[in-house]
């Protein structure tokens, strides 16, 4: 699977848009907090579980997810496993996200990492939601088992089953040595390629490729939880598949680089996946800007007082605005004083905004914080998941 990273001269202008993204997402995962607007953050993996099926062909709609995470699960029974999927997706999104700080550098790129995520992923799902059927034969898929069979992916025949340790153990080396900073960037997109040529597994190389590429960026303290490639990627689907297909082609000639792959294919695939997380940062943080924030909430709020009629008032824009400014958890009693309501309507307005899921606690009497409900988006941050602003609310 040679070359594992493009050759020394023709890194240049791939570590530089590496610099780019890094100074970009670095401003970004400083404007919030680890463990701030957690509302906003489960959201986020929402819109990424429901991309991860997306790309895969296992299409779940924004709400099914919603109602999934409620317990509530539909009568058809593809639709409930898809469901489960998204929510395994979730999971296991999280609990990267709570490991990769604790991790050590090596820790990120052994083999038994990558064998970790598909465990942790597909030991989420009933043995029924793993068997997979071709024909006549019925296969189930085993959490975190190497593949123990030869496959083919279109074009692409992956290694003999009896060489996908010696690859990963190659990757996994390569990978790890690279320099921190522009390099790692470089070798995180490179990598996810190579790791999907290898196909380790019999089913789900490709969201274990795209959930380690996630906990890359998230140990590199690029993301914060608050920007994931997995939308860009979705959003280009067809140029994702195209240019992994384009890297998996033999060396075309003496000027395609010394491997036995092209050189030229893996530059081109490099530089899309640096430039879906440049455009996915910058779109965030747009989106995070509070120069329009208090616009957005107060056009929420109005929708909310004018057409759902479930009791929510445009006199909470200031409690609100605060809370998504500052990214704190506030007594009630100092909430309800922003209102300029009496007790008794200032009550009634936090119990509706709760309902609402525009305001979050942790228990009835608990403090409050930014709620960021499905039915929100459209208005707080429009166009970052499309497919969900459309629901009713």
């Amino acid at each position: 699977m040679e070359p594992l990273l493009p050759g020394e001269f023709k890194l240049a202008p791939l570590l530089e848009r590496a610099s780019d993204l890094i100074r970009t997402a670095d401003r970004l995962a400083g404007w919030s907090a680890t463990g701030t607007l957690p509302g906003l953050r489960q959201l986020l993996r929402s819109m990424n579980s429901y991309y991860s099926n997306k790309i895969e062909g296992q299409h779940t709609l924004p709400l099914e997810i919603e109602q999934a995470l409620r317990n509530d699960y539909a009568k058809d029974a593809d639709k409930a496993r898809r469901q489960r999927l998204a929510l395994a997706h979730m999971a296991t999104e999280l609990q990267l996200e709570s490991l990769c700080s604790q991790w050590n550098h090596e820790r990120v790129w052994r083999p038994q990492t990558i064998g970790e995520i598909h465990q942790d992923l597909f030991a989420r799902l009933p043995v029924t939601d793993r068997v997979q059927r071709t024909g006549n034969k019925a296969l189930t898929l085993e959490p975190g088992q190497w593949r123990q069979s030869e496959v083919s992916v279109g074009r692409h025949a992956a290694p003999a089953a009896r060489s996908v340790l010696d690859f990963l153990a190659h990757w996994s080396q390569i990978y790890g040595q690279a320099r921190r900073g522009e390099m790692q960037v470089v070798a995180m997109a490179a990598s996810h390629h190579r790791l999907a040529w290898i196909h380790p597994f019999l089913d789900g190389n490709g969201r274990v490729a795209r959930l380690h590429s996630h906990l890359l960026l998230c140990h590199m303290g690029l993301t914060n939880g608050l920007w994931s490639p997995l939308r860009g990627f979705a959003r280009s689907q067809d140029a994702y598949y195209a240019q992994l297909a384009a890297a998996d082609e033999p060396r075309a000639g003496d000027l395609d680089g010394r491997g036995n792959l092209t050189e030229a294919g893996l530059l081109t695939w490099i530089h899309y996946v640096i430039e879906t997380c440049i455009d996915q940062v910058a779109f965030m943080t747009q989106l995070l800007s509070l120069e329009g924030m208090k616009d957005r909430i107060a056009a929420c709020l109005n929708y909310e007082e004018q057409v759902v009629r479930q009791g929510v008032r445009t006199e909470a824009l200031r409690g609100l605005h605060y809370l998504f400014s500052t990214q704190t958890d506030l007594d009630r009693a100092d909430f309800k004083a922003m209102l300029g309501l009496g007790d008794r309507l200032a009550t009634a307005q936090v119990s509706a905004l709760l309902v609402r899921g525009l305001l979050m606690t942790d228990s009835p009497y608990g403090k409050l914080r930014f709620g960021v409900p499905q039915h929100a988006l459209r208005f707080y941050f429009p166009h970052l998941w499309p497919e969900a602003e459309g629901q009713k609310p």
